[in-house]
């Protein structure tokens, strides 16, 4: 049986800060590279038809420490949160005065990328991939919290704001599947053990 096999990048300064990380190419810290080599460990002996990734290097670099020989796709890079990028929830609450969340609420007009943006470029992906895992293949995808938990939410045929109900940490591993001929989640946001 094919499977999606969705893995977040390791550990950067602005993941670990909060801070909205979509077009700046931020590297992964120490502890992101050890958290990508224990990924490495988890997938050790399974074999992907195909292996994309964002192209951002904190993407490819987990990729690489993990083993995988990623090639890579546009269609994957993060979330564009526009004047958002690098602000933390917090700050953003506080500058609008109110309660915000890039699901729900987005991105100012005329700023970054709308959730029907992102949703369409997960939707490519997706085009691509389930072909491989409907042929009993296994497709890894390398990339960013906010996209892959849109493209959790796609795959179950959920719109792209059900992945607000998705938590994504760094360095997860998540597993789509089937079952009864229906796409389901067999595995959610688990986390290899790393060095502290």
């Amino acid at each position: 049986m094919g499977e999606l096999v969705l893995i977040r990048h390791g550990e950067t300064e602005w993941s670990r800060s909060g801070r909205h990380t979509g077009a700046t190419d931020i590297p992964l810290t120490p502890h992101g590279e050890e958290q990508a080599r224990a990924l490495g460990a988890v997938l050790a002996g399974e074999e992907f038809a195909l292996v994309l990734s964002s192209p951002r290097e904190r993407a490819r670099r987990t990729a690489e420490l993990a083993g995988l020989a990623a090639e890579p796709c546009d269609d994957l890079a993060e979330w564009d949160y526009g004047v958002y990028e690098g602000r933390t929830t917090a700050e953003i609450c506080a500058e609008l005065g109110r309660p915000w969340t890039v699901f729900a609420d987005g991105m100012p007009p005329g700023s970054g990328e709308t959730l029907e943006q992102v949703g369409a470029r997960v939707d490519r992906v997706l085009a691509r991939a389930r072909p491989v895992v409907a042929d009993g293949g296994k497709v890894a995808l390398v990339a960013h919290a906010h996209l892959l938990r849109v493209l959790g939410a796609r795959w179950v045929g959920l719109p792209p704001a059900g992945g607000a109900l998705l938590r994504l940490d760094a360095a997860s591993v998540s597993r789509l599947g089937e079952e009864h001929d229906r796409p389901v989640i067999t595995l959610w946001n688990a986390q290899p053990s790393t060095p502290a």
